[in-house]
């Protein structure tokens, strides 16, 4: 019976392909790589900052903080890096599109998402697998920037 009982707990069912769903998502060692290109970017340019990873569910992946930035900046990065993904659209153009669209605006209202720039999407194959969010490198246009040069270092190399 205890044979019978451990044999069947091995079986592995087999379910039509079509009832799993196969995703691309952003591991550990991509995260980890996104972030470190991310810091080296506004190394670069001669800025600190803050960088968060996130998967395909909004899930903290990587994060990578320069010395002296500023404790909130860690939480603007992560949720800039998960409205990105949530919204599939770059945080800057969020913000843009909230001065000027009402409808866009009722985001801010939303407590998770902030409209400030620095998330970008990651994209693979046309399909968002995670985001990247940057805060305290000295303003939103600094923080987006050395998250796309890290995406373009990163995603075409490989």
């Amino acid at each position: 019976m205890l044979l019978a009982l451990a044999m069947s707990s091995t079986l592995a069912i087999a379910a039509p392909d079509s009832q799993v769903a196969q995703r691309k998502d952003v591991t550990l060692t991509l995260a980890n790589t996104l972030a470190s290109a991310t810091v080296a970017a506004c190394h670069a340019q001669g800025k600190t900052s803050v960088v968060a990873v996130v998967d395909r569910g909004g899930n903290l992946v990587a994060v990578q903080r320069d010395d002296n930035v500023g404790p909130h900046n860690t939480l603007a990065a992560q949720r800039k890096a998960y409205t990105a993904l949530s919204t599939k659209t770059p945080t800057g153009l969020l913000a843009e599109r909230a001065r000027s669209h009402p409808d866009t605006a009722n985001l801010n209202t939303v407590s998770e998402l902030l409209l400030l720039g620095g998330g970008v999407p990651v994209v693979v194959d046309g399909d968002v697998i995670g985001a990247i969010g940057v805060a305290g490198a000295g303003g939103a246009a600094f923080d987006e920037g050395c998250a796309l040069t890290a995406l373009s270092q990163t995603l075409t190399s490989n």
